[in-house]
């Protein structure tokens, strides 16, 4: 299992998420505490976007654990972002610790990373790439059962571009095309027969717009932790350096596999649910069945 937090909000550097919090990401990758066993060694991954430059996102991974990555703090100082995906890496036995296997994964604007795993993913490897079509099928460049499901949000993505352009609520859609994902990857493991749960926290975000699932087949568990909260962690880089700007003083939402302080104001949650976020909105939560099909 890994461990993930997503930022969506007014830009805030990426210290304050990943370091200076009591609970962060980087002190989650060495004493998690909702994990047997608490480690998050196997590497790192961040997303972000700059919107003023490029629509598509920059990511940086490494294969050092980041608790001890210099070139992370450095970086984390002076970077600021409106949207933010970080990820710290406990490797599934059997994937390769290297570079193309470390969370998150990119495609266009899009960005998606992943905390639980498919069980027996070689029984469905082939059946998940399969129907894809040939963009989705040459991103795979990796081991991992995280980016062959990214392939298939890929698919997805691409099987509904032109209506998803003209969506009114793009946030929901986004939200479709993830339960539609899930949706696929059950539909491999029934075809493929394999019985063992799955356990699949994903988070994927286009930059404006963010979906986070917490979802498992398993029927006697809760499925890995995730909370929600909306609201100010730290300053954001408007009220650091006086700035007022309209769009910094938009709420703040951020979704992470444990919470990073010990604020009351972060909620769990609920198991086979997903979170909807949108840039000056208050999150969403909407139920998933157990084949994961979405209820509006």
């Amino acid at each position: 299992m890994c461990r993930f937090t997503l930022y969506l909000g007014p830009s805030i550097r990426l210290s304050k998420l990943l370091i200076e919090p009591e609970h962060s990401l980087i002190h989650q990758s060495v004493r998690s505490k909702e994990r047997r066993e608490p480690l998050n060694g196997d590497g790192f991954g961040v997303g972000w976007y700059a919107p003023r430059l490029s629509r598509e996102p920059a990511v940086f991974h490494s294969v050092t654990p980041a608790w001890s990555d210099r070139n992370l703090r450095e970086l984390s100082r002076v970077v600021a972002s409106p949207c933010v995906l970080a990820h710290v890496r406990a490797a599934t036995p059997g994937f390769g610790v290297d570079l193309a296997n470390c969370h998150p994964f990119a495609w266009r604007r899009h960005l998606l990373m992943h905390n639980g795993y498919l069980n027996e993913f070689t029984r469905l490897r082939r059946r998940l790439l399969e129907p894809l079509c040939d963009e989705a099928f040459n991103r795979v460049r990796g081991s991992t059962d995280t980016e062959h499901v990214f392939a298939v949000f890929v698919d997805q993505l691409l099987r509904h571009e032109k209506a998803d352009e003209r969506a009114p609520d793009p946030a929901l859609r986004l939200a479709e095309r993830l339960a539609a994902t899930l949706q696929r990857v059950l539909a491999a493991s029934q075809a493929a027969g394999v019985q063992a749960p799955h356990y699949l926290n994903l988070a994927v975000s286009n930059g404006q717009q963010a979906v986070v699932s917490r979802f498992t087949t398993d029927p006697a568990s809760e499925g890995d932790s995730l909370y929600v909260l909306q609201g100010q962690l730290y300053e954001t880089t408007a009220q650091e350096f006086g700035q007022r700007a309209q769009e910094e003083r938009e709420p703040a939402s951020i979704v992470s596999s444990e919470r990073l302080t010990p604020a009351r104001a972060w909620a769990a949650v609920p198991r086979n649910h997903l979170v909807v976020l949108e840039r000056g909105a208050a999150p969403r939560l909407l139920p998933l069945g157990a084949g994961a099909e979405l209820a509006h």
